[in-house]
């Protein structure tokens, strides 16, 4: 697989108390596949996806698709990226192999730099080096917004995802047991992070 290198976005972000700031954010794809950011009209095959993962029950405690409110409630929206088939159309549910994006861990200002990350890939689309794509344009995108530290709660079944994680600088800081129950079933979550070494290090 050859990695191509594009001009993707320019934009202006704020964050909280961000100043705004220009960033100018590139593709780094497989050959025939793009990466851009998420659009409202994306938002039914992302939750398609989603519903995939949600079905294998080692992907997330939550059982239901999200409404798009409580979309937007949960996700930081300038944060949130599709991988699509290179040339393709907005909305067209086979275009969109995976998605990824980040939450807000809290609302205080002193956690303005960390978020959590969601990664989520076409169960169909999978070990073609998408997640890992995905994942590197999204740490590339958080440092450009100034988070310092990015993390993940995975449960311990879900083997693929958190070797993709520790694959790019995750490491593991506890596991917490017995966290919530799935179908009558206790579950463990691994609660891992990442820190970068070009924000927040003065």
């Amino acid at each position: 697989m050859s990695l191509r290198t594009t001009n993707l976005w320019l934009t202006e972000l704020t964050f909280f108390n961000r100043a705004p700031v220009i960033t100018n954010i590139y593709n780094q794809g497989i050959t025939g596949m793009s990466i851009r950011r998420f659009e409202r009209k994306d938002f039914e095959r992302v939750q398609d996806i989603y519903k995939q993962g949600i079905d294998t029950q080692n992907a997330t405690f939550q059982m239901q698709k999200k409404s798009w409110q409580q979309w937007q409630d949960s996700m930081l929206q300038d944060t949130c990226i599709v991988l699509c088939r290179d040339g393709s159309t907005v909305g067209l549910e086979s275009d969109i192999l995976g998605w990824a994006g980040l939450s807000a861990i809290s609302s205080r200002e002193v956690y303005t730099g960390v978020a959590e990350v969601s990664i989520y890939v076409d169960q169909h689309s999978v070990n073609q080096g998408i997640g890992k794509q995905l994942l590197n344009a999204l740490i590339e995108l958080s440092e450009l917004q100034s988070f310092w530290t990015l993390q993940a709660a995975i449960f311990v079944e879900n083997e693929a995802s958190l070797k993709l994680h520790l694959n790019h600088g995750f490491e593991i800081v506890g596991r917490r047991h017995k966290l919530g129950k799935m179908q009558d079933k206790w579950r463990d979550v691994l609660l891992i992070e990442r820190r970068s070494c070009v924000v927040g290090i003065e």
